[in-house]
């Protein structure tokens, strides 16, 4: 058997293993990375990328059927395997981007570092040793200084309904579909069950039913937000079955008959096409001989680590299988925080709290820090405005004015910004501007100097923070439903 020795062996060239890679030759270090499947792992094939180029696509099928701004776009019609060619075309772009990248920094005689692409499945045999196996069955042991485990996750399989991939699927068979489903049902009215309900019920094509086990979907905002949500989702068709649980699924020759029964009891029956099962993802960590180097997996199914993203002596997890958040901006700032780590080189530890994220409904919903939820479980004084995009000139330049801004600070003289929570278009966009506030700790008095550029989505937030201060341009007294301040006190 072939001995091939590096400085750093990383595990898995998802968008934990590629950051942490690139991280690791920026140290100049001999990186190997070995992957089993595809490169760029679900956060491109079958989860963030691919699924957002089917909500761009739903998204401008959306605008191109509406009929309210004085034109109509007549013998429209969605070619379900062009829009699948797309997807397929923007994935493989970002693909071989990565895998250009890799191949660019090949090893070269007398270099200082470089990176190799090692196509096989790994499992340690000692905590310096990783045996891969290549698809063609040749083995090859890879010898490393450290390791990174970067493996991500996979879906989680629904406790009574297997997944055949045809009619009942999860999200890695989404783009194995041939055609519009008539009716889909989808199993969780998380964020993602919530984004695949709108990208289906925008393209006009199938009918929606999405089954929420709780009375409001993404349960863990705030409840406006949360009913910002389900109206949403409501107005573009999605049939929200809340406080509802899959009771049988009768498979017929046509069609799924669903039996679905009600927390008071009562039974509703559906039928439906396809079933999607959309219920969180579990950690990828079978047959990497983690037996053999004495490391044990929590009962959550994930790697504990330290605050250096340390599992023992010389290897590290980062990414999914790392418990926190499953996310690619928190699986990229993991990875390479761990490559600093292994080299002694971090300036300061990982924050966790203020990671912008982003929601794919249409309009989009972004958030950064606090909720007001959070805030009364850790019993922090504040203040909050909701400030709606019916105000905003830009907003309603787009006709877009279904959004809102609605931004906590803490109860102070000169307040400093907890969190936001923004719908809406350029939600993102505004978020991050927050989020640069809160990483200066920047307080109101500085916050209200910046000026706007006019029109612009961002005077909203310009003005909802004069609220705060009784200098608003628009007055709560004239817009009642649409601006609001309160106080939260201990």
């Amino acid at each position: 058997m072939k001995t091939l020795t590096y400085d750093i062996c990383i595990i898995g060239c998802g968008s934990a293993g590629f950051a942490a890679a690139m991280r690791s030759y920026d140290f100049n270090n001999h990186v190997c990375i070995v992957e089993g499947d595809k490169i760029g792992g679900a956060g491109i094939h079958n989860g963030a990328l691919s699924s957002k180029v089917m909500w761009e696509i739903a998204k401008d099928y959306s605008i191109a059927k509406k009929i309210n701004s004085g034109y109509s776009a007549s013998n429209l019609h969605i070619n379900y395997e062009k829009m699948i060619n797309t997807v397929h075309d923007a994935v493989s772009e970002k693909q071989y981007q990565m895998h250009s990248q890799i191949e660019t920094f090949a090893k070269k005689e007398n270099s200082t570092r470089s990176l190799t692409l090692l196509k096989g499945w790994g499992k340690f045999s000692t905590d310096k040793t990783l045996i891969v196996t290549k698809d063609d069955g040749e083995k090859v042991e890879v010898k490393a200084k450290d390791f990174i485990i970067a493996t991500g996750s996979h879906p989680r399989k629904h406790p009574t309904l297997e997944a055949d991939g045809k009619r009942i699927i999860n999200s890695d068979h989404i783009l194995g579909l041939k055609k519009f489903p008539k009716q889909i049902l989808i199993i969780g009215a998380g964020v993602v069950g919530c984004e695949f309900a709108t990208i289906f019920a925008e393209f006009g094509q199938t009918k929606v039913h999405l089954l929420d086990s709780q009375e409001r979907v993404i349960p863990f905002e705030d409840d406006d937000v949360s009913d910002y949500a389900d109206s949403m989702l409501q107005n573009i068709g999605v049939k929200i079955h809340h406080t509802a649980s899959l009771r049988d699924v009768i498979k017929h020759d046509t069609h799924l008959e669903v039996i679905l029964e009600h927390k008071d009891n009562h039974i509703e029956v559906i039928e439906v096409e396809t079933i999607l099962i959309s219920i969180g993802r579990v950690a990828t960590l079978k047959n990497l001989g983690l037996e053999n180097i004495d490391i044990t997996v929590t009962d959550r199914g994930l790697l504990k680590v330290d605050e250096n993203c340390k599992v023992c002596d010389n290897i590290y997890a980062v990414g999914d299988i790392s418990g926190n958040s499953a996310l690619v901006n928190i699986a990229e700032m993991e990875g390479r925080f761990a490559a600093k780590a292994i080299k002694h080189k971090t300036g300061f530890p990982l924050r966790y709290r203020n990671v912008s994220t982003i929601m794919f409904f249409n309009p989009e919903i972004s958030m950064i820090g606090l909720n007001e939820k959070e805030c009364q479980e850790k019993k922090i004084a504040y203040k909050v405005v909701f400030y709606n995009h019916s105000l905003i000139s830009r907003a309603i330049a787009m006709r877009e004015t279904n959004g809102f801004f609605k931004i906590i600070v803490s109860d102070e003289d000169d307040p400093k910004v907890l969190g936001m929570r923004t719908a809406g278009p350029q939600a993102a966009a505004s978020v991050m501007y927050i989020a640069t506030l809160m990483d200066q700790q920047a307080r109101l008095s500085s916050i209200m100097k910046t000026i706007h550029p006019n029109p612009s989505i961002t005077e909203g937030i310009q003005d909802a923070l004069r609220l705060l201060v009784g200098k608003s341009i628009y007055k709560p007294e004239a817009f009642p439903n649409d601006i609001k301040v309160k106080y939260y006190k201990i």
